[in-house]
């Protein structure tokens, strides 16, 4: 299958795991396909629907395709997404538990597909404050890893824009959090720049993006983050408004991608798009995928390509 993403560039750039989260319709396998239709190089998914608590059973012949789907596409990263419905913050006992129940089950759908992350959204305190969201996040994670013992599958916190109670908001937040686990060593975080930028960090500029790394590395620690969701933002710097765009298109603007694109610390980390898009043709992930990759290109072969279609009659 032709390299989609590659193939409509006019440069070359060295190939890192980058794509987009892809569809789990009509089997868990056809998301493989789906990535590799494009061109990807990573991919996201759910194990299951994230509409319902029960998941259905994974049969043996589906997890035999993905793994095969996997080995002939080439895509060496995949990484899975939680429910929307789970809250390992919950207040509500009955709630957690079902949480936490959910975030372990998922966990084992991973390891029986041989997906290392679950992304994780670290859910809300429900109006009891951040230390408790906190406290009962810990809480949840060593039940989990008690469930689950030495896994193969590891838990990425993501980082949040803040909405309602919900937290991770802040680096601190997921640093007291993992420092508050058994085993924090099991434990990873997720990056995403619409959420970050959406909490109140700044990446738009040289100067504001690495005071932003330089504060996750502070908290967190960069040798933690398992991966990036890249995402522009359609509301302003600290909305704390949950809203994805396209690459360029939103109020982070194109600058703070050539910066994470060209950042060499995270050049071995998956790169994955979740904005919106037709998931029949994918055409807006190919679209986006595309600038990314223009913004990884050295300056000078930018401009080469943009005199080669000035030259050819094409746009500047």
């Amino acid at each position: 299958m032709p390299n989609t993403l590659t193939r409509k560039v006019s440069w070359t750039i060295p190939r890192r795991p980058l794509g987009a989260h892809m569809s789990i319709a009509g089997g868990i396998d056809l998301a493989i396909e789906r990535g590799a239709s494009i061109g990807c190089t990573a991919i996201q998914l759910f194990t299951k629907s994230t509409s319902q608590w029960a998941a259905r059973p994974l049969p043996d012949d589906e997890v035999g395709r993905f793994k095969a789907a996997r080995v002939r596409s080439g895509i060496a990263s995949v990484m899975a997404h939680d429910s929307y419905l789970i809250n390992l913050c919950s207040p509500d006992d009955a709630l957690w538990e079902k949480s936490v129940e959910a975030c372990h089950l998922e966990l084992q759908r991973c390891e029986r597909l041989g997906i290392e992350t679950l992304v994780v959204h670290p859910g809300g305190h429900m109006g009891q404050g951040e230390d408790f969201g906190v406290r009962r996040l810990a809480q949840a994670i060593d039940v989990i890893h008690a469930r689950l013992p030495g896994g193969g599958a590891s838990i990425a916190l993501e980082t949040m824009a803040g909405q309602g109670t919900v937290i991770g908001h802040r680096f601190g937040q997921l640093s007291r959090t993992i420092a508050l686990t058994s085993d924090p060593e099991r434990v990873g975080v997720c990056l995403d720049t619409c959420h970050v930028f959406a909490a109140g960090y700044a990446l738009r500029t040289k100067t504001a993006y690495g005071e932003t790394m330089r504060e996750f590395e502070g908290e967190i620690g960069l040798r933690r983050l398992r991966a990036v969701h890249v995402n522009d933002s359609k509301r302003e710097l600290g909305s704390r408004v949950d809203r994805h765009e396209h690459i360029g298109k939103g109020c982070l603007g194109l600058d703070a991608f050539r910066l994470l694109m060209t950042d060499p610390r995270l050049e071995h980390l998956p790169l994955v798009l979740e904005t919106p898009k037709d998931e029949k043709t994918l055409k807006e992930d190919v679209l986006n995928l595309n600038t990314l990759i223009g913004l990884a290109a050295p300056e000078g072969v930018r401009r080469r390509a943009m005199a080669a279609r000035v030259a050819a009659g094409g746009r500047a």
